[in-house]
């Protein structure tokens, strides 16, 4: 295992640090009380008067089939938080809700997935899976190699598949789980039962994937595409060019577009999954219940996933569960409504605090 520090892009993580110092101020008022609460200290930068952090450097660390990027923050002896980001995103959905956890006295570790960012497939044979079963293993192994046996582990779209993976497979390093639009499984064989017109054609882009052509459109269009997602989305977030951009460079890996195009095309089963992810696969497919604390949680505006009351999938949890609609958000979460996500977040860790 190596744990080193990328000296790449630095200036881009310390610019990660003072936006979310900056826009995460009205926020933090809120959460210093909960950093106290938790028994931490909350440090206040000289003449701002907000919770400040030391983010620290981008660090990798080998872990399964991957070196994955990661950025740490907080105390190294804190509870430990693991926040996963979605499609397409990548750790600048935390850039607010990463600072007030740390200052809260939280260990936060804010990991670039397979296909994003800095993050590399250490062999060049591996396939670039982005079946689901894949994006839970490489949090297990990245549990394994930071030696965290436990984590409030937190995400949503394909961060949220990974955190509930582990919750509901490994549920001992769980300390509890945060999962954008609520249980994450289906059933593999309703991915091919038609729905109705007005249903279907707000998944044009997961059909256009399954061709060649999406594949090449994919491929030459992706920024493009994915700002039209960020829309689609997120109707009523009001993101600037800037935002985007400090998002966009993290498609520029090298396996973005093949781990993409695998992870919708494997929903469909128009592709097989890697054998070494099969057993994985096939205990979510059973649709396994998650038995540890959970809050779920929708966005009101969210146009990629409606949101829902949490009563259709309750069955599936069956540890304590709280389901809340975050007002006036849409898809992307934790970057549109930060307060609401680390609130969620620090509930759990102190609820976990009470435990044991």
């Amino acid at each position: 295992m190596t744990d080193s520090v990328t000296p790449t892009r630095m200036d881009d993580r310390m610019d990660f640090v003072r936006r979310g110092l900056l826009r995460g101020a009205v926020a933090g008022a809120g959460i210093a009380g909960l950093g106290l609460a938790l028994g931490g200290s909350v440090a206040f930068a000289k003449g701002i008067g907000f919770p400040a952090l030391a983010l620290g450097r981008l660090k990798n660390v080998d872990a399964g089939v991957l070196n994955i990027a990661y950025c740490e923050a907080g105390p190294a002896d804190g509870p430990a938080v693991v926040l996963l980001h979605g499609f397409p995103y990548d750790i600048e959905a935390y850039a607010e809700v990463a600072p007030l956890l740390a200052s809260a006295g939280c260990r936060v570790i804010v990991p670039y997935l397979r296909g994003f960012g800095p993050t590399r497939f250490l062999n060049a044979g591996t396939l670039r899976s982005g079946e689901f079963a894949a994006f839970g293993a490489d949090l297990l192994a990245l549990l394994d190699a930071l030696a965290l046996p436990r984590a409030v582990l937190a995400g949503y779209d394909w961060g949220g598949k990974a955190a509930s993976a582990v919750a509901a497979l490994w549920p001992e390093r769980c300390a509890g789980l945060v999962s954008g639009n609520g249980y994450a499984f289906t059933e593999p064989s309703a991915a091919l039962v038609p729905a109705l017109p007005e249903s279907e054609i707000p998944l044009w882009w997961q059909f256009y994937f399954q061709t060649e052509r999406g594949r090449a459109g994919y491929t030459k269009y992706r920024r493009e595409m994915n700002r039209f997602f960020w829309k689609q989305w997120s109707p009523t977030w009001r993101f600037d060019d800037a935002t985007f951009a400090r998002t966009a460079g993290s498609f520029d890996n090298p396996d973005h577009v093949d781990v993409s195009i695998h992870s919708f095309r494997h929903r469909f089963g128009a592709v097989k999954g890697d054998p070494a992810y099969a057993e994985i696969d096939r205990r979510l497919a059973s649709l396994p219940a998650i038995p540890v604390r959970t809050v779920t949680l929708d966005g009101s505006d969210d146009s990629a996933h409606g949101p829902t009351d949490g009563s259709a999938q309750a069955a599936k949890f069956t540890g304590p569960r709280t389901h809340r609609v975050i007002p006036g958000a849409g898809h992307n979460l934790p970057q549109e409504a930060p307060g609401a996500f680390a609130d969620a977040v620090l509930e759990l860790v102190r609820a976990d605090r009470r435990t044991r």
